[in-house]
């Protein structure tokens, strides 16, 4: 595992053999809380990784065993202008905007931005420990980096109003049954589940997979005449790719592809 530049209390390994890299909020005695600092340094970090060629999937993970991320420093709050706080949700949503399948490792904690992290993310593998909350109404305050719209998004309205107008903590199961994690799994195998996806996923055409998560993040904000012409022209964009044409060939000689992005 190949360590690279470090930011403020978050760790970025890469695994060469593997082609991911796993991104780590590295602050387990404080249940992983996000600062200001690190939030402005996520977008960086995601634009490292996009223009790897060596990084086919990207895992988002807390250290120790406590959490995912517990939250913001909330004292931070106090000493930011609001015109910043206003555009924190832009890099908070970089995980949306990489190109690369985004897969989110959760346990215990998933509580404020680290749950708003989570939810930009394109798969969340979730320990049956896990525990999902948007507490800012305790503040006096709503989530600000994209919470009370995606949980709305995926959820539904009825359930977004019963999670953050009341601060809800939603254990796992429930979260699955909203819609909101991929998937549950005991504690115990959570790091293998995660494992196992991300060398799924890098079976497939790491172009047919961009494209394909552009067209579904449009289907998330428009109208389906909209996202079939979208999604028309991004299939007969792939037909002209090197990747298809291998996959055809492959599946005529019954054989796995060897896709290159090409």
């Amino acid at each position: 595992m190949e360590a690279v530049k470090q930011y403020d209390h978050i760790r970025v390994e890469k695994n060469k053999e593997k082609k991911t890299a796993t991104i780590i909020f590295d602050r387990p005695e404080k249940m992983n809380y996000i600062s200001m600092l690190a939030r402005s340094q996520f977008s960086e970090i995601f634009d490292e990784l996009n223009k790897d060629d060596d990084v086919r999937v990207i895992i988002i993970k807390g250290e120790g065993t406590k959490a995912f991320s517990a939250g913001g420093n909330i004292p931070e709050f106090m000493e930011v202008h609001q015109e910043e706080l206003s555009h924190l949700a832009v890099n908070v949503a970089a995980p949306e905007r990489s190109p690369k399948p985004v897969i989110a490792q959760l346990q215990g904690y998933t509580f404020g931005v680290g749950l708003e992290i989570a939810m930009a993310c394109d798969l969340c593998i979730a320990a049956d420990d896990t525990l999902l909350a948007l507490p800012e109404m305790n503040l006096g305050m709503i989530p600000g980096s994209g919470g009370t719209q995606r949980v709305a998004k995926i959820a539904g309205l009825t359930r977004a109003k019963d999670m953050i107008m009341r601060a809800r903590r939603i254990p796992a199961d429930e979260a699955y049954q909203w819609g909101l994690i991929t998937k549950v799994v005991p504690k115990a195998e959570l790091e293998n589940e995660v494992n196992a996806l991300a060398d799924e996923l890098m079976k497939f055409s790491p172009l047919a997979l961009k494209v394909c998560k552009q067209v579904l993040n449009a289907a998330y904000e428009t109208p389906l005449s909209a996202g079939l012409e979208i999604e028309g022209k991004a299939y007969g964009l792939l037909r002209t790719t090197e990747d298809f044409k291998e996959g055809v060939a492959a599946f005529v000689e019954k054989r796995k592809p060897n896709f290159t992005g090409k």
